[in-house]
């Protein structure tokens, strides 16, 4: 195969599984692991992948870069609205339920609006919008809006929230994550961040994380938790084979929804 055909399979390959290993490159290309070495290399000078050790990964923001809500909110809408309808389906009677702040955890309170009443807590200022909007409809759903200082995604964290979250017993939590790594597990570029969504999990019995397969490859800054911290995990079809495979290795149950 010429160089020039490797290198967009590589391409190809990195682009779909998001992390691609040396070993599985060499063989789908047939060549040897010292050629898909040098093409890496090539293709990580040019500025068209990550080289990393042992393989190569897609392109991805710096471990602080933090997009602002209105722009994450129109990227891969289909599937956060998959990954929100399966998600809502854990949701019954009563429940006691945890919401991150996110785009994806915003499209699951539109989901959670239409069904059973319920106690949600939440540090985000658009997700409790949802619901506020929504009293006439559900007037015996609480929501609880925790303290704390605004970031760039509309999360309010710091130590009023994380201090607020330790006196709160939640059913469930639907964590939504800017990145999931088999190194950094679950990540957000925002430290203080970090440390509410830590909270959340000390403070439910079960953990649900929902994040489409663009999360998968890319690492904030500070780690949440390691991937077998997960109950469940809820993804969409668009998850390669690599991600499919390691995160089916941690989290305790993989459910890819359906677009």
């Amino acid at each position: 195969m010429l160089q020039a055909a490797r290198h967009q399979a590589i391409l190809e390959m990195v682009q779909k599984e998001r992390i691609v290993k040396v070993s599985d490159l060499a063989d789908a290309l047939k060549v040897s692991a010292m050629t898909v070495r040098r093409d890496i290399e090539s293709l990580s000078d040019s500025g068209l992948l990550e080289r990393i050790h042992g393989g190569a990964k897609v392109l991805g923001e710096t471990g602080t870069h933090e997009p602002g809500f209105e722009l994450k909110s129109t990227q891969n809408t289909a599937e956060k609205q998959a990954i929100a309808r399966a998600a809502a389906a854990r949701v019954s009677e009563g429940m006691a339920v945890g919401l991150s702040a996110g785009t994806t955890t915003w499209a699951l309170a539109q989901e959670l609006v239409k069904g059973p009443a319920i106690t949600v807590v939440t540090n985000s200022i658009r997700t409790a919008e949802i619901f506020y909007r929504s009293t006439s409809v559900h007037p015996r759903t609480d929501v609880i809006l925790i303290g704390g200082q605004r970031t760039a995604s509309d999360a309010l964290v710091g130590p009023l929230s994380t201090q607020a979250l330790k006196t709160i017993n939640l059913d469930v939590t639907f964590l939504g994550v800017h990145g999931m790594d088999a190194q950094a597990g679950f990540s957000t570029p925002n430290v203080q961040e970090a440390e509410t969504d830590r909270a959340f999990l000390a403070s439910s019995r079960t953990l649900v994380v929902v994040a489409d397969h663009s999360k998968w490859g890319v690492q904030g800054i500070s780690s949440i938790a390691a991937l077998d911290a997960a109950d469940e995990l809820i993804t969409d079809p668009g998850l390669g084979q690599n991600g499919r495979t390691v995160l089916a290795e941690h989290v305790r149950r993989l459910t890819i929804a359906p677009l």
